[in-house]
């Protein structure tokens, strides 16, 4: 079996566990919506919103495997400069919709972060009201 042979199975491998957990996340996210309606759970203050973010978090893992295993097959596997195009195109595609997906469960652009955070201790500290935003 050879060097390529290997690092091939390899990112099947990485691929297949990037598509397991994603399916497992969204199998978990819904078994705990589910959980959280029928128990009518008050602590849980958005049981949608939290299913979305687990749902949302567990493609984002997801989506980094895939990106891994392609990573993996088209620099050691098929190296070429087709591939190596290909594989710029997903992993740009892939990233763009890891970013959205960040900011549909955080709320804020990665680069609002700072600001988010000083807002969110201002909020629990008593020094600024909620509803101003």
């Amino acid at each position: 079996m050879s060097f390529q042979q290997v690092m091939d199975g390899v990112s099947k491998i990485i691929d297949s566990a990037g598509v397991v957990v994603i399916v497992v996340g969204a199998i978990y996210a819904t078994c705990v919506f589910l959980w959280s309606l029928v128990r009518r759970d008050s602590r849980k203050l958005d049981p949608f919103r939290t299913y979305r973010e687990t749902v949302g978090r567990s493609i984002l893992l997801g989506l980094e495997f895939l990106i891994a295993g392609d990573i993996i097959r088209t620099v050691v596997v098929t190296p070429s400069f087709k591939n190596v195009g290909v594989l710029a195109i997903l992993v740009m595609i892939r990233s763009l919709l890891s970013m959205e997906l960040q900011v549909e469960i955080d709320g804020y652009w990665p680069w609002q972060r700072g600001k988010y955070l000083d807002q969110k201790a201002a909020i629990a500290t008593g020094t600024r009201d909620p509803k101003e935003g």
